[in-house]
């Protein structure tokens, strides 16, 4: 692994264990196990540390993502898919997806980052609410809106309708971060969200 990626993994595991602020340059560069004018080498300071660790997420995410026809960034990719799909499939979708979430190490400490960040930055706040409430929000208000139009979903407001089905998948990954050890138990829940959905608002149900 070559140094400029290396400085990227010790920076987000700093960044997640004590928060951006409290992490100097110089504590960087002594967990990859050189000098912070080496450092300056690879990156102009640690806001441009962060940049970079922003964009390999957001590309690793969408990566992956891509692998199961989700694409957060344009729900248009994704109506024929969804308009498809069975329950047992959404379910699949849904729980591939909160795996990576969960144990991608990279995902899952930029997450665990910018939860912490969000009550000590009005900035990082913002990036936190667009990227993971209002990005997933606008993404499924969108398929569903066009899953109406299409007369496979009942129709409601699309808007509120996202909120309810996003709300508990949030609040289950929440759960998931701080007690690991019901992971388990949790995903079980997350199915039977899932399935209650889809029996509810599905027109072929």
């Amino acid at each position: 692994m070559d140094t400029k990626h290396r400085i990227l993994l010790e920076a987000l595991r700093l960044f997640s264990q004590r928060g951006y602020d409290a992490v100097s340059v110089e504590q960087i560069a002594a967990a990859v196990g050189i000098k912070a004018p080496s450092l300056y080498k690879h990156y102009k300071g640690k806001q441009d540390i962060f940049d970079a660790i922003f964009e390999e997420t957001a590309t690793r995410y969408e990566a992956f993502t891509d692998t199961i026809s989700v694409h957060v960034q344009d729900s248009e990719q994704d109506v024929e898919v969804f308009e498809q799909i069975t329950d047992d499939n959404l379910v699949e979708k849904v729980k591939a997806l909160i795996h990576y979430s969960l144990h991608d190490e990279y995902v899952s400490q930029f997450r665990k980052m910018m939860t912490i960040e969000q009550f000590r930055s009005p900035e990082l706040s913002e990036l936190y609410s667009e990227r993971y409430v209002n990005q997933i929000h606008n993404y499924h208000k969108g398929l569903f809106s066009k899953m109406m139009a299409a007369g496979v979903l009942v129709q409601e407001d699309p808007a509120i309708l996202a909120m309810m089905y996003d709300a508990p998948i949030l609040v289950l990954l929440g759960e998931c971060d701080r007690h690991p050890e019901k992971e388990e138990a949790y995903m079980k829940e997350l199915e039977a969200h899932v399935r209650l959905f889809y029996k509810t608002f599905n027109r072929k149900e």
